[in-house]
């Protein structure tokens, strides 16, 4: 079932169902189960996993700590509950499936010695169906004519008319030198051309890449397409797989360097197309995504070597997380980086006493940045798992290395230069994973000097952090929403320090915490704005409380390991979505602009002096990036979703966007406290905009 984070809602109701069950029977008959069996194999084991363990915030659906939360509940609620709400996006199970998927779920937790009923609750058992084929290889064919390899060079200094990877340059910007498109004319800006994405298989989230007027998508189930960037018109479309949805499904990000596409699927491989057919050159496996290792996010290619990250790295085991690179010639591995110590490494005993099996988290799910002048590629790193320490058996001093982190690596040889600890034992899922923009700040000179190398980075605890990206040392924070989490952060250093109750929770007891982990900040980046020196930030006001599980130290076990549930932020007058301006200098606030819908894009500048950026309720806006005015918009068909970039062919200036469905905390924390936001259930597609003659 899609929507990791609503299933964790489902978790309490087939628990409270399961209650029932104690005595040594179930309403429901063996027939229903295997049905059951075969619809959750096609519509829920990508994020609960074939073996319903879970995996990232789709949670365990057996065991021991699952079945530790039964109360009573009638199994009609349950069915009820599942048909009316799963999968969060898409189509909804029936009634007749529904009620298998309970029975399946009832009957594999019951227990030992119970029996079955040979008759079925409310309906008759679903006929039995397979489950659908992986979808693989060219499914049309064409050719791009007088294609023109990436260089290096042209990866460090674009084309102003390209955008070659994710966020547009090595630095990060998400900013475009394209400037036809400013404030006085964008009342001219409509609509060129749309292309229909898919509606199914996961959360649309794509940054399209533009070389030379040709536009390379990537969408859900692993469908990468070329298209003519003028009109629209499909040129070849290749099939990667999986085909079907792997944890949320998204696909972030393309990277492209001679005459390859590179991208990493969502069942970890790493593959590579001809950019000029879509044929398939190589793929090389990741790592074993049975274990429930996936990716959500494509590469950066430096020197050659395609560096990516890794997510799904939840589950207990002997395999842990890490950043990898690849040949671009040969899909060959060239060197790994592990984000989790183990016993006896740099970091090891940052652990505590936890055996290294059980140390997992450590994801790395957001393409990284790259600085070419001191040759270092920077890497957020998510939070260790489960969320809350009480439930992964470390303490508060532990911090976890290299967890909730800043690294930074040599990129021909994987070795850590630096590394910089945001939230040392981070115990809320409030994590640090997210971009690092790079920015050289301070007085200009002919040969450069007096300005400063820096980083730049938001996490979900909302704090943008500023640090020096030649040692790491701390520079500045600047809190941009309203947190209660820590007391207080050291002025000289940046550590900081929890409230007193977060560091002596127990498990099954609430904590209540602002940010959510909807995250002040989260995957929709920041821009940097060159013109005006300021980051242009989407930020997100949302409030919760979470309870830790106890958790079964076995093989195969682990996850997120905690339930939630959301509320307002105190101040945001409901107002979820926040846009605001901060000087890289000062890091002042210098605008916002606030809205119930949550801002659902990354933030697209241009040197027009514009930001685009668009959201859940299905408006996308520009912003006079001085004022914070919002000078333009338009609504589309769906939530407003994933990265917006901008090309040119030939004089005239594009905008593009995607709409989808789908998604995490971003996407599903607003459903719980703005029901009112209804966007449709299908519509996924990609807009192309244009000035009006």
């Amino acid at each position: 079932m899609r929507g990791p984070a609503l299933l964790l809602t489902l978790v309490v109701a087939i628990a409270t169902a399961l209650a029932a069950q104690q005595p040594s029977s179930t309403p429901f008959t063996a027939l229903q189960a295997a049905s059951g069996r075969v619809v959750y194999d096609a519509r829920c084991a990508s994020c609960h996993q074939p073996d319903l363990r879970g995996a990232g915030e789709a949670p365990p659906l057996s065991g021991n700590g699952f079945r530790s939360r039964w109360s009573a509940r009638t199994p009609e609620e349950l069915t009820a509950y599942i048909q009316g709400a799963m999968p969060p996006t898409g189509t909804r199970l029936n009634a007749v499936d529904a009620i298998n998927v309970a029975a399946f779920l009832v009957l594999t937790n019951r227990p030992l010695g119970a029996t079955t009923t040979t008759q079925p609750v409310t309906a008759a058992p679903a006929a039995a169906t397979s489950k659908p084929s992986s979808k693989r290889g060219l499914s049309v064919f064409g050719h791009i004519d007088n294609y023109v390899p990436v260089t290096e060079e042209m990866l460090k200094n674009p084309p102003p008319g390209d955008w070659l990877m994710a966020r547009r340059t090595y630095q990060g910007w998400s900013y475009s030198p394209l400037d036809q498109i400013k404030r006085d004319n964008v009342g001219r800006l409509h609509l060129a051309w749309t292309w229909a994405m898919n509606d199914q298989d996961g959360a649309n989230q794509p940054m399209p890449l533009v070389h030379n007027g040709i536009v390379y998508l990537v969408g859900t189930g692993g469908t990468v397409q070329a298209l003519n960037g003028k009109t629209g018109d499909l040129i070849w479309q290749q099939d990667v797989g999986p085909g079907e949805a792997v944890n949320i499904g998204a696909m972030r990000s393309l990277a492209i360097y001679e005459d390859r596409l590179l991208l990493a699927t969502t069942d970890a491989r790493m593959v590579s197309l001809d950019a000029v057919t879509g044929r398939l050159m190589w793929e090389t496996p990741i790592e074993n995504h049975t274990k429930g290792f996936q990716n959500s996010s494509g590469p950066i290619v430096v020197h050659g070597r395609a560096i990516n990250g890794l997510g799904g790295c939840d589950r207990y085991g002997p395999q842990r997380c890490f950043i990898s690179a690849y040949d671009v010639a040969t899909g060959k591995l060239a060197w790994k980086f592990n984000t989790i110590a183990y016993d006896g490494e740099r970091g090891g005993d940052t652990w505590g006493e936890l055996p290294d099996s059980f140390r997992k988290g450590g994801e790395t799910w957001i393409t990284g940045s790259y600085d070419p002048d001191l040759n270092l590629t920077y890497w957020g790193v998510a939070q260790a798992k489960p969320w809350m320490h009480a439930s992964r058996g470390t303490s508060a001093r532990d911090a976890g290395l290299y967890t909730s982190a800043t690294v930074a690596l040599n990129p021909d040889d994987g070795s850590l230069a630096w590394y910089y600890q945001h939230a040392p034992g981070e115990t809320l899922d409030l994590d640090e994973v997210f971009e690092r923009v790079l920015v050289d700040v301070g007085p200009s000179t002919a040969l450069g000097t007096g300005q400063q190398k820096t980083l730049f980075t938001i996490g979900k605890a909302g704090i943008l952090w500023k640090l020096d990206r030649k040692t790491g040392g701390y520079l500045g924070h600047r809190e941009t929403v309203f947190q209660n989490v820590f007391d207080s952060i050291d002025p000289k250093t940046g550590a900081p320090t929890y409230r007193a109750d977060i560091i002596e929770q127990r498990v099954d007891q609430w904590v209540q915490s602002c940010p959510s982990t909807e995250g002040g900040h989260n995957w929709q980046a920041m821009s940097y704005h060159e013109p005006t020196g300021v980051l242009v930030i989407p930020l997100s006001q949302s409030c919760m409380e979470m309870s830790g599980r106890r958790m079964e130290r076995v093989d195969g076990g682990g996850g997120a390991g905690a339930d939630r549930r959301f509320f307002e932020m105190p101040g945001s007058n409901g107002n979820i979505g926040k846009l605001a301006a901060y000087d890289v200098n000062t890091l002042k606030e210098l605008w916002n602009y606030q809205q119930r819908a949550p801002f659902l894009t990354s933030v697209l500048s241009t040197a027009g002096g514009l930001a685009f950026v668009g959201d859940l309720d299905r408006r996308f806006r520009a912003f006079d990036v001085k004022t914070g005015e919002m000078v333009w918009e338009t609504r589309l068909g769906t939530s407003v979703q994933g990265f917006p970039v901008s090309f040119a062919i030939g004089d005239k200036q594009f905008i593009a966007v995607t709409t989808g469905l789908g998604g995490g905390s971003p996407r599903n924390v607003p459903r719980t406290i703005a029901p009112e936001i209804k966007p449709p259930n299908s519509g996924a597609a990609l807009y192309v905009f244009e000035l009006t003659n």
